[in-house]
C-alpha cells in the first residue's frame, strides 16, 4: 500500500484541491509584461518561451541560448551590451523587446547592513525585498516577495494587515534578485564553487508563495538554471503557512528546501495565530511535511516559531512541539517577535525563549534563536509592508 493511500482521508488532498487554488490564484495574475509601445519584457520567460518569441521574429534557435546568456549570467540590460550577437540583430530586438527590472523606489540600509528595497512595478504597485548579510562571511540571503500585500492575515505579521492587491509574475520575482544582484555588482554569475554574495534565496518576503505557485516555480526554475544564474535547489528556500496541496507539489517539481510557518502547537491557538490553519490543520500540515520529498538530516525542514510572552513560549507548547514533529528531519527557527506599529503582541522574554530552546534541543533538534536584523528599517521577519498599504486592513 502506498504512503498516500495510508494517510488519513482527510490528508489524501486531490488535484481538483489543487486546480482549484491554482484557478483562484490566477484571478490575481499580473498584467501582461508588455510596454505601452507593445515591446515585451524577456525576463520571466521560460527558455521555450524566450525561443518561440526569437523565432517568431526569424530568429534561429541557438539565438535564444545567447541571449538566456547574456540576460542570466551576464546581467546585461541592453542588447548593445550583448557583444556576440552583430549589431543588427542588437537593433532588431530592441525594436521588439526589453530586458527589465523593478524601479527601486526607496532603498534603505539597516545599521546592521540588512538592505531593504521598496520595488515598484510597470503598474505602480510595490513589494519589498530584503537582503540579510551574513554578519561573519561574504554571503548573505535574499528575501524575496511573492505578492503585493498577502493572500493570508497571520495574527503577529505586519504583511498580514495589508490585502492582497496581485500576484507578483515570474519577472517581477525573478526581477528582484536581479535587482538585489545589480545593486551589489555581482555579475556575471559566480560559477562552481566561487563565492557568492547573494548566495541563497528565501521566498519569506510579502505573501504566501504557494499561493502564487505558477509564478513562483516558474521564476525559480530560471533561478536554478545552469547556464543562468545557476542557484542550487539547496540553496533556495520555500516558506509556507501551509498550503498544504500545493506543499506536495512543489517538492514533487522543485524540490526546494521547505520552511513552515508553524508558530503553535495546538489547533485552536494556530487557528487564531495562522487563521489559514482552519482550512489545512496541523495533522494534515505536519502529514504534508513527513511526505515532502528529499527531507533528510543534510536537508532538513524548517519550522518557523514566533515567540509571543504569553501567548505560545512555555515549556508545556515546548514538549507539545518535540512530539508534533517526533521522525521528521528537522530543525526550529525560533523568531523572537519583531513589534510594528499597532501590534498586539509582546516579544518572549530572553529567559522564556531559553528555557523553550533548551526543551527542543535535548530532543535531539537544533533549535537557532534567530538574531533580528534590520529591525530599524522594518525589515525584519513579519515587518515588510509597502506604504500603499499602510492603512489598509
Amino acid at each position: 500500500m502506498s504512503a498516500v493511500l495510508a494517510l488519513p482521508a482527510e490528508a489524501a488532498l486531490t488535484t481538483a484541491e489543487r486546480d482549484r487554488i491554482l484557478a483562484k490564484s490566477a484571478l490575481f495574475d499580473p498584467p501582461p509584461a508588455q510596454l505601452p509601445d507593445g515591446r515585451r519584457d524577456l525576463v520571466g520567460l521560460s527558455r521555450a518561451e524566450l525561443a518561440a518569441e526569437l523565432a517568431a521574429i526569424g530568429e534561429a534557435p541557438f539565438r535564444a541560448r545567447q541571449v538566456w546568456h547574456w540576460i542570466y549570467h551576464q546581467g546585461v540590460t541592453d542588447f548593445a551590451a550583448m557583444s556576440t550577437i552583430a549589431r543588427p540583430t542588437q537593433g532588431k530586438l530592441a525594436d521588439r523587446f526589453v530586458i527589465g527590472r523593478p524601479q527601486a523606489a526607496v532603498v534603505q540600509t539597516s545599521a546592521d547592513d540588512t538592505r531593504k528595497w521598496l520595488f515598484r512595478f510597470r503598474d505602480g504597485q510595490e513589494a519589498e525585498t530584503v537582503y540579510i548579510p551574513d554578519p561573519s562571511e561574504d554571503r548573505g540571503a535574499v528575501c524575496l516577495s511573492s505578492q503585493v500585500g498577502c493572500t493570508l492575515s497571520c495574527r503577529f505579521c505586519h504583511t498580514g494587515t495589508q490585502r492582497l492587491t496581485r500576484n507578483l509574475g515570474a519577472a517581477e520575482i525573478v526581477g528582484q534578485f536581479m535587482a538585489a544582484r545589480d545593486s551589489y555588482g555581482e555579475w556575471p554569475s559566480p560559477k562552481g564553487e566561487t563565492p557568492r554574495l547573494l548566495s541563497t534565496v528565501v521566498l519569506m518576503g510579502m505573501g504566501e508563495p504557494l499561493y502564487n505557485y505558477a509564478n513562483v516555480a516558474k521564476a525559480m526554475t530560471i533561478v536554478m538554471d545552469n547556464e543562468g544564474i545557476g542557484l542550487s535547489r539547496r540553496r533556495i528556500t520555500l516558506s509556507t503557512s501551509g498550503v498544504v496541496p500545493m506543499m506536495d507539489r512543489a517538492g514533487a517539481e522543485l524540490g526546494v528546501n521547505l520552511a513552515v510557518s508553524l508558530h503553535a502547537v495546538r489547533d485552536e491557538l494556530r487557528d487564531e495565530l495562522v487563521p489559514l490553519n482552519r482550512k489545512y490543520p496541523i495533522a494534515e500540515l505536519i502529514a504534508a511535511c513527513r511526505r515532502y520529498p528529499g527531507a533528510s538530516n543534510a536537508r532538513r525542514i524548517t519550522f518557523e516559531y514566533v515567540m509571543l510572552r504569553g501567548i505560545n513560549d512555555s515549556v508545556a507548547d515546548a514538549h507539545a512541539l518535540v512530539q508534533l514533529i517526533a521522525g521528521i528531519p528537522a530543525k526550529v527557527n525560533l523568531i523572537p517577535f519583531n513589534p510594528w506599529p499597532g501590534s498586539a503582541y509582546e516579544t518572549s522574554s530572553g529567559a522564556a525563549i531559553a528555557r523553550f530552546a533548551g526543551v527542543v534541543m535535548d530532543a535531539g533538534f537544533s533549535a537557532p534563536v534567530r538574531t533580528p536584523r534590520g529591525r530599524d528599517i522594518l525589515a525584519a521577519c513579519g515587518q515588510l509592508r509597502t506604504e500603499a498599504g499602510r492603512g489598509v486592513g
